[in-house]
């Protein structure tokens, strides 16, 4: 059995993702250390932050699971194919701030965050329920 079905002895890690001027931040806390690296992917941020977290703490980088959360920089830069202004319109907030929101010149309450994460759960519940017809 590979690794990436075997979920038994996952480790998961919650890490932080924030974006910068193009780079992407990550950090987390494991052991009561804070450990921090910057990519330009979320894939290479993985990989840095599991091969942190094995040099440091002798933890398997095969069996963390990281739990991201995004700021709204990271997020739209992640998920650039979405278009803000319907996610805006989605959450009932203007797309205008939320577009300040994605390149940091504005930052959310906690209820508009909820409100913009509202809607992408929402918009990814309707596209796991797409069927594409063929003929």
């Amino acid at each position: 059995m590979d690794n990436k079905s075997d979920n038994s002895h996952a480790l998961p890690v919650e890490m932080i993702v924030e974006g910068q001027d193009g780079s992407l931040w990550g950090r987390l806390v494991y052991d009561d250390d804070l450990i921090v690296d910057q990519a330009s992917s979320i894939e290479e941020l993985e990989m840095k932050m599991k091969k942190l977290l094995s040099d440091f703490h002798d933890l398997d980088a095969k069996q963390i699971v990281f739990n991201i959360e995004y700021d709204l920089i990271a997020f739209f830069e992640e998920f650039r194919f979405l278009n803000i202004t319907e996610i805006a319109k989605a959450s009932g907030l203007n797309g205008s701030l939320v577009r300040q929101y994605a390149t940091g010149k504005k930052f959310p309450s906690a209820k508009q965050a909820e409100k913009l994460e509202s809607a992408v759960r929402h918009l990814g519940q309707r596209l796991s329920n797409v069927h594409i017809y063929t003929k």
